[in-house]
């Protein structure tokens, strides 16, 4: 099966350390580095998991003309090394404009603080025919909106909608996106991005379930799944 991921991939930062102090600037933990970790985020960490279990994945975004866009393709180009993983064919076009970096600094299992680099700059990219060739000849399709104007393109917008037709789409959507294709064959948001798309109130699995039977009938898909963390999600179909 031939699994093509869409939309906008960020370079994620993991930054574990030990905070036994106080910095004399400022009354803020000091935290001593231990380890650092880059790897590949958004549609980039879809794609990478589903490698990683063997899938024949092509990613289809859009990277930064920066060290941070260089870095991400050399990641993604390097999952194969890894034991029984197949390679990520990447399928992108290029933006001018900084690549957006999220670095999490943690100590004891306890998370600091993020520190985000080029969140708010949103540079739409062209998209390329190649681009859209990825899509329709897929098997299946997974659509990672992150916010960046990927999924706003009208000709992506198309190619996705008539695949749609014949294949399972999955649509992870974002607050700052575009919303999902009526085709899709069912949308994921998490509990918080549910509750505020369907001016839904309360909390905890009632919430959900209020939730996605609301975004449900006004979205025109055939499933919503409203994510939970470790506790699951609920599931509403039509």
């Amino acid at each position: 099966m031939r699994v093509t991921v869409v939309g906008d991939v960020l370079l994620d930062v993991d930054v574990d350390g030990r905070a036994d102090r106080l910095s004399p600037d400022a009354p803020v933990p000091v935290v001593n580095v231990d380890r650092t970790v880059r790897r590949a985020g958004g549609s980039g960490l879809v794609a990478t998991l589903l490698a990683m279990d063997g899938v024949d994945v092509t990613l289809v975004s859009a990277f930064g003309s920066d060290a941070a866009g260089d870095e991400l393709r050399c990641l993604l180009g390097a999952v194969a090394e890894g034991e029984g993983a197949h390679g990520i064919r990447l399928v992108a076009a290029t933006f001018n404009g900084p690549t957006p970096t999220k670095t999490r600094v943690r100590a004891a299992d306890h998370a600091f603080v993020r520190i985000d680099e080029g969140c708010n700059d949103v540079s739409a990219a062209v998209v390329t025919n190649e681009m859209l060739e990825a899509v329709e000849s897929a098997d299946a399709l997974v659509v990672a909106d992150y916010g960046r104007g990927l999924t706003a393109d009208a000709r992506l917008r198309d190619a996705l909608s008539r695949t749609a037709q014949r294949v399972p789409l999955v649509w992870d959507p974002h607050p700052r996106g575009t919303a999902p294709v009526p085709e899709s064959t069912v949308v994921t948001p998490n509990l918080g991005e549910a509750v505020a798309a369907a001016g839904a109130t309360g909390s905890g699995i009632p919430a959900a379930s209020d939730a996605a039977s609301a975004l449900l009938a006004e979205g025109g898909v055939a499933a919503v799944v409203v994510t939970l963390g470790c506790r699951g999600g609920v599931l509403r179909r039509g």
